[in-house]
């Protein structure tokens, strides 16, 4: 929202945020309005209970458009609709598989895939597999807009002393601890291989003591577990002087630290998922086990040239994701909702292979 929403502004648009929790900074932000109101800190509750309170908000101060983000937020879309303000959805990733969910709630989250589907004006794909999905699924048209990448040059590499790192003496995860980032098999992948430099993992999560204790348990003294990093000088310095980022995240779409990765010209070995590789195509490596961690670990450390070139050409690939297109294709898309062009009749919701209370 950082920033699409200050190029909206740039263009002349009046833009809010609504923003969860506390406010840190003031009721504005780079020309953006924001709006702070309060969440449930509960894991099956926090986002519905911020966005009931941000559509009361929102049905009180009417806007042009609104940009509803996750599906999981779909049932308070009708009450949008019943004040004739066209929404557009960004689905996000399949939220469904996450393991964090039980049953209840990936039969949610499918539910509200298909809400999302009957009640949105549009619907927003951060990935051509998160398209497809859809239109498989559900026969529904998405808006295909994946975030940018910045292109970060020339950061240098004195903020990893502060760390005990040098430029190119390690490798390096940045992730939330939860199972579909595949953080436990990068750890125990590297663990199993001669690596000589340390594994520098940067993360954590709430609500994940056990999967965090199992990342621990794994670890061995090579491990390096810093939690989470909020400074971003030193977040860009541990990604552009890594021998190689490990990206294990397998369920969200185009995800945006590995776009930070490739735009800093880290070499990437990435979980192999088809969202991984319309990312990073030919110049990435990817691993689907333990083993093809430690392989691909092994090979970077017996050749860092050629992992440097492979963080070039990613480098190169990064200026495929430009900020200013993925804010002007908001733009475009806001426009026709605010002017109404969209289709009066949405698809029905109905999955194209229903069978009653089946899960798959």
């Amino acid at each position: 929202m950082e920033e699409v929403g200050r190029r909206l502004v740039a263009r002349g648009h009046q833009v809010r945020v609504y923003c969860r929790g506390e406010a840190e900074v003031g009721p504005e932000y780079l020309g953006m309005e924001l709006v702070h109101l309060p969440a449930m800190r509960k894991k099956s509750l926090e986002t519905l209970s911020h966005t009931g309170l941000s559509v009361r908000h929102l049905l009180a101060h009417r806007t042009d458009v609104a940009l509803v983000f996750n599906a999981a937020n779909a049932p308070f879309l009708p009450l949008l609709r019943a004040r004739r303000i066209p929404v557009a959805t960004h689905v996000d990733g399949l939220e469904w598989k996450r393991a964090k969910w039980g049953g209840n709630g990936r039969r949610y989250y499918r539910g509200a895939e298909a809400l999302s589907v009957r009640w949105s004006d549009a619907l927003i794909a951060d990935a051509q597999g998160i398209a497809d999905y859809y239109t498989q699924e559900f026969a529904a048209p998405t808006e295909l807009i994946a975030y940018g990448a910045p292109l970060l040059t020339g950061l240098g590499s004195d903020r990893l002393a502060e760390q005990g790192l040098v430029a190119g003496g390690y490798h390096l995860v940045v992730a939330r601890f939860e199972p579909e980032n595949h953080v436990a098999e990068i750890v125990e992948g590297y663990v199993a291989s001669a690596a000589r430099l340390p594994l520098v993992v940067v993360g954590s999560a709430p609500y994940a003591d056990d999967y965090t204790a199992r990342i621990t348990g794994l670890a061995d003294d090579r491990v390096r577990l810093l939690g989470g990093i909020w400074d971003q000088e030193l977040l860009d310095q541990l990604y552009a002087n890594s021998l190689t980022y490990l990206h294990g995240h397998s369920v969200g779409g185009t995800n945006p630290s590995l776009l930070r990765a490739i735009g800093a010209g880290a070499p990437t070995i990435a979980f192999d998922v088809s969202f991984n590789r319309e990312v990073l195509g030919e110049a990435g490596q990817f691993f689907a086990d333990p083993a093809g961690v430690a392989v691909a670990v092994d090979q970077a450390e017996a050749d860092p040239a050629a992992a440097a070139v492979r963080g070039k050409a990613l480098q190169a690939r990064a200026a495929d994701y430009d900020w200013d297109d993925v804010a002007a294709r908001y733009e475009r898309l806001c426009q026709r909702l605010a002017d109404r062009e969209f289709p009066r009749r949405r698809p029905s919701g109905r999955r194209r292979d229903e069978t009653a209370g089946a899960l798959r």
